[in-house]
């Protein structure tokens, strides 16, 4: 009988140091995946103001586009004008001189609308000028909206990219795969800053 008590009490201490062992691994696995869960709701969290940033600076390159294809209109239309006055100036003017021989009342009037009309096409090529200029300072914007934009679409993609690999860390248990999930959120977060960095 002793020999058994022996057995019973190695056994007892042997049962307890795995049992302690066991519970020492489970809270060591559970300080990890405690991080892994916060880490993961943080990079989702930059996921998502990530995408409404890229979106909202798509939108805008977007507007800022729209905006010089009108001031790109209105520019040709104020140059059409402007030609059209031009024109019209060179005729009058060339049939005031014909009319000078017969009537000089009809050539002085004539000599009149083509002073207006040269009068007018000054303002005419400021405006279309100013407005040539409108094109490229909207097409300007538009393409650092569009940099900005790129930047935060890269960012995104990286930050769903980690996510999924927290995931699956969390189902198969390996924290290796943890950080290079850490990794690849880092590089977005970097993009991230950058694209809130770079000029509008």
């Amino acid at each position: 009988m002793p020999e058994e008590e022996i057995e019973t009490a190695e056994l007892k201490a042997s049962v307890e140091e795995s049992v302690e062992r066991a519970l020492e691994a489970e809270r060591k696995e559970t300080g990890w995946t405690v991080y892994l869960s916060l880490s993961t709701a943080i990079i989702a969290v930059f996921a998502a103001v990530a995408s409404l940033e890229s979106g909202a600076n798509s939108n805008d390159a977007i507007l800022e586009k729209n905006d010089a294809v009108l001031n790109q209109s209105q520019a040709s239309d104020q140059w059409a004008l402007y030609q059209a006055k031009v024109i019209r100036a060179t005729v009058v003017n060339g049939e005031s001189e014909f009319a000078d021989a017969t009537s000089p009342a009809l050539a002085a009037k004539l000599r009149d609308e083509g002073a207006h009309l040269k009068s007018e096409q000054a303002p005419l090529q400021e405006r279309a000028r100013n407005l040539e200029a409108q094109v490229e300072l909207h097409n300007a914007r538009a393409e650092r909206l569009l940099h900005r934009h790129h930047r935060f679409a890269i960012a995104v993609t990286l930050f769903q990219i980690a996510v999924a690999l927290c995931a699956i860390a969390a189902l198969i248990k390996k924290k290796p795969l943890w950080l290079v999930a850490l990794g690849a959120s880092a590089i977005g977060l970097v993009l991230f800053v950058l694209g809130f960095l770079a000029p509008v």
